[in-house]
């Protein structure tokens, strides 16, 4: 940690004992670590399908991570393999290996937080590819991210501002806005952040990256029209997460904004990140899109299992 690591987090730790609201956050935090830690690690891991002739494939990893197909190239998002996340423990396995995923053409992360930018998922997957294809994937960032991926490898860093867009044969990527934060850690916070637009073809696939429910779904909605929107529905609790964080009625009423074809849920149950109970969003989910009219338009994805739509 060095000199200066041991003094600050002696700092942090004082601060802490003297700040009555501080020691109920770290009580709070305390209570998720060592819930986690004794929680049994579920799920299994399976090789993904290929799609063939275009197709949209799309196969959920876990947390906000994602394997897609789309107009015949290999998209990764936020990818994350993590078996732990700092102190806290993944209670979902990955759906696969990344010794399983074909070449990746792009990598896209949304933000700089550590769940979703994993330094060593990224690291593994330029091995990966160099391994299989003999070249290193293109990644795409938010503006001002770029220096956290510059020594992992890939053939190409681009990073896009809010409503750019970046091609890749047919396929062209757009950067779109969200209501969250893109800090690293907490004195960084000139990052960017926001969520991504794929369109190839007849397809389009929208990845809202971490985001809290906000007008701006309607304008995305309206200028790119994504057919399938992957929403985060989890670590909404205690209240004021839902300033950067989106709970199942607020994902709801985003994908009503979107107005798109289908909706797949995220950001759920493989860590635990906040104090609902683990199953909680997916069962409020099913509450509201029932309510909503949309159940046969909502598909909850097991990791590792491949979609076509």
């Amino acid at each position: 940690m060095g000199c200066y690591g041991i003094e600050l987090h002696s700092r942090m730790i004082k601060a802490t004992l003297r700040n009555p609201a501080l020691r109920k956050r770290a009580t709070q935090f305390g209570r998720l670590v060592r819930h986690s830690a004794v929680t049994p690690r579920s799920g299994e891991t399976h090789k993904p399908r290929l799609a063939h002739n275009g197709e949209l494939g799309v196969t959920f990893i876990g947390h906000a991570s994602f394997f897609v197909q789309i107009g015949g190239r290999s998209v990764v998002i936020d990818p994350n393999f993590a078996r732990w996340l700092f102190v806290l423990k993944r209670l979902r396995r990955p759906g696969l290996h990344v010794r399983d995923l074909p070449p990746i053409d792009t990598v896209l992360v949304t933000h700089a937080h550590f769940d979703h930018l994993h330094r060593p998922s990224l690291r593994a997957i330029v091995q990966n590819n160099l391994r299989t294809r003999g070249t290193a994937p293109a990644i795409i960032v938010p503006s001002h991210v770029s220096d956290l991926v510059s020594d992992l490898g890939f053939s190409e860093i681009i990073e896009l501002d809010w409503w750019n867009t970046s091609r890749h044969g047919n396929l062209a990527v757009t950067h779109v806005p969200s209501r969250h934060w893109g800090a690293r850690i907490l004195k960084d916070s000139h990052r960017g952040y926001g969520g991504f637009v794929l369109q190839a073809g007849k397809h389009s696939v929208y990845h809202a990256g971490d985001t809290a429910y906000f007008a701006g779904f309607r304008e995305i909605g309206r200028r790119l029209s994504p057919e399938l929107a992957l929403l985060p529905i989890g670590a909404y609790n205690p209240p004021q997460f839902r300033n950067v964080h989106a709970n199942p009625a607020d994902a709801t009423r985003a994908f009503l904004d979107l107005k798109a074809r289908w909706m797949v849920p995220m950001h759920y149950g493989t860590f635990r990140l906040s104090h609902e109970p683990i199953d909680e969003p997916l069962q409020l989910l099913d509450e509201e899109a029932r309510s909503a009219g949309i159940k046969d338009r909502v598909f909850v994805l097991e990791e590792g299992v491949t979609r076509f739509f």
